[in-house]
């Protein structure tokens, strides 16, 4: 299958040059030629526009940041959308609102391409060793067709529903994630007050039943989020909107999380 990629960042561009060094024909544009360079020693070849990519492409994989980035590489000027041929996937791993996905999916329906939502969890490091997680929504053949690519940087890979499927669920993986961080801070913080040393909780608790992700990361940054603040604070501020305004459009309250997701917000000194 051919493939374009277009979002080469931390966490893109490992998934780019895993899918180049597996041999399928990957095509590549970005909007800075530095984010080019570090391919020169793959396979890959450029495109000057997403147009021209996607003509080249019978996948085309979108790794950009947000929900406008997405909407204007693909309708914009010269988008995907302007070269890609009848019969084509794109496949959104931005994490962005499942109404974003299922707009743009009528868009492309409209000239016969099909649209997945592909958001990925896991990280850069997860990219290069091929153990991403995917989570899908869309239409079941197109996500087999794709599957091929997939697992050159993902396993697990899971396709939960129709379109927007995979966003709400990347979204609420994320808002635990948030969640976790308060009650994982404050309680490292409320160790110190009562004698007993972060650190050391920390290491106890790694090998417990309370053990998680997010207190993995706490300890690691040592002890507070100012750390995670500075790189995670904006991303995880709009993603946990995003849940909060999906759970106020189906009139169901968010329950708990929510309250301690907005905790973890205050604690990075932003709100929802």
């Amino acid at each position: 299958m051919r493939v374009g990629f277009i979002g080469l960042g931390s966490q893109g561009g490992p998934m780019a040059r895993r899918i180049a060094e597996s041999g399928h024909p990957t095509t590549l544009w970005a909007r800075r030629a530095a984010s080019l360079e570090p391919f020169a020693d793959t396979p890959a070849t450029m495109a000057d526009s997403p147009a021209a990519l996607a003509a080249r492409s019978d996948l085309v994989c979108l790794c950009v940041v947000g929900d406008d980035d997405v909407r204007e590489v693909l309708t914009g000027a010269n988008g995907v959308l302007a070269g890609i041929a009848a019969g084509s996937i794109v496949a959104v791993h931005s994490t962005v609102h499942p109404e974003t996905c299922r707009g743009l999916a009528k868009v492309a329906a409209a000239q016969g391409v099909s649209l997945i939502d592909a958001p990925v969890s896991g990280g850069g490091m997860a990219a290069e060793a091929g153990t991403l997680l995917v989570m899908i929504g869309g239409d079941a053949e197109a996500v087999e067709r794709s599957r091929p690519v997939f697992e050159t940087y993902a396993n697990p890979i899971v396709h939960l529903g129709e379109v927007g499927a995979g966003q709400t669920t990347k979204l609420l993986n994320n808002l635990l994630f948030t969640a976790n961080l308060a009650t994982a801070e404050s309680t490292l913080r409320l160790a110190e007050s009562l004698g007993i040393s972060s650190d050391r909780l920390g290491e106890v608790i790694t090998h417990g039943t309370a053990n998680s992700f997010a207190l993995g990361r706490v300890v690691s940054a040592g002890g507070n989020l100012d750390r995670l603040a500075a790189h995670a604070g904006d991303l995880l501020r709009k993603d946990v909107g995003l849940v909060a305004d999906l759970a106020d459009a189906a009139g169901v309250p968010p329950g708990t999380v929510l309250d301690a997701a907005d905790a973890t917000l205050a604690l990075m000194h932003r709100t929802r």
